[in-house]
């Protein structure tokens, strides 16, 4: 009898590692199933408008909806550009437009999150291939933080939902342009090429068939998130006591560190968390401030992916100091303008 040959398959390691497809399918059935449940209390609630129930239950719906409806056209908006980019604006744009000192290109990348918007899930394979492709790691990990926190939809989302405070825009703007600058400077200072394990994504559909597949992948991980987010939103207003509430507003160190760990286990989408944080009554304009900075650069879902495109060394430690940096910088920036 011949001999048994075995041959042991061996991962490609410029892959990124997916999901298997079970699991996939089930992460994608809840997030689907979220989504169709908020719109059906959208449609429910047109149809129900004579019928009264408990006073909490109303409030809550009040809530709910009023964070859903206003942050949605603007999650699609978000998803939409950033899927145009992810399918038809080539890594190499980026590339070619950051000069090979570190110390110059921090800050023109962490300035390109303005005109390049991506979403976070988006901006993660970015920074990689760009790494890969030679751009020096601090220029892509600030353009990682930015592109998600400061573009176009994001600013004026959050306008719309602080209707007549453009000094929390500006805020807004500032806090997280500085983080990911910061960010950048200090990984060019302190970071460790060990740490740092790129794991460049195989390259998959181009063009219409990746913008599809990005449009619905984007949407309804964010829709499901921001369904999250309003159901929280609505439960904080509704089950928290009012002097709870007064109590840390009260305390402006406790109640910025209570939004900030908020945004990091919601990891609601950015272009729809500061509908989320103007239903944090309660709460101080610092402490949401602080609340939107944080979550487009540290959240549950972000650390997971950068775990699994750099590497647990770099999620770790990057994100941690990343908290660090961002709650410092909505602090001193609400402070001063706020």
């Amino acid at each position: 009898m011949a001999d048994e040959i075995t041959v042991e398959a061996r991962p490609n390691p410029d892959a990124v590692p997916t999901a298997p497809a079970g699991r996939a399918r089930l992460r994608g059935g809840s997030l689907g199933a979220l989504v169709a449940g908020m719109l059906a209390v959208l449609v429910g609630r047109r149809f129900l408008d004579g019928w009264t129930g408990p006073a909490w239950l109303e409030a809550w719906g009040a809530v709910f909806v009023a964070v859903c409806v206003q942050a949605l056209p603007f999650l699609l908006l978000g998803v939409v550009l950033s899927a145009a980019i992810a399918a038809f604006v080539p890594a190499r744009l980026l590339e070619r437009a950051l000069p090979r000192n570190p110390l110059l290109a921090v800050p023109i990348a962490g300035a390109a999150g303005v005109v390049l918007p991506g979403c976070e899930c988006a901006s993660v394979p970015v920074a990689g291939r760009l790494i890969a492709r030679g751009v020096a790691p601090a220029a892509a990990l600030a353009f990682l933080l930015s592109s998600p926190a400061i573009n176009p939809v994001v600013l004026v989302a959050t306008a719309v939902a602080f209707r007549g405070q453009p000094e929390l825009v500006a805020a807004r703007f500032l806090a997280s342009l500085a983080t990911a600058v910061v960010m950048g400077l200090l990984w060019s200072r302190f970071g460790r090429p060990e740490w740092l394990r790129p794991r460049v994504p195989s390259d998959g559909p181009t063009g219409r068939a990746a913008f599809r597949a990005s449009l619905e992948h984007d949407f309804l991980h964010a829709g499901g998130f921001l369904v999250i987010g309003g159901m929280t939103a609505a439960t904080l207003n509704v089950a928290v006591p009012r002097g709870l509430l007064k109590d840390l507003a009260g305390l402006p160190g406790v109640s910025v560190l209570v939004l900030a760990v908020l945004a990091v286990l919601l990891a609601v989408c950015s272009e729809a968390d500061a509908f989320v944080a103007a239903g944090l009554s309660g709460f101080s304009t610092t402490a949401k401030l602080a609340f939107m900075v944080v979550g487009p650069m540290v959240d549950a879902k972000l650390i997971a992916l950068q775990a699994g495109t750099f590497g647990r060394a770099f999620a770790w430690r990057f994100s941690a100091a990343t908290f660090a940096v961002a709650v410092t910088a909505a602090a001193l920036t609400g402070w001063w303008l706020l």
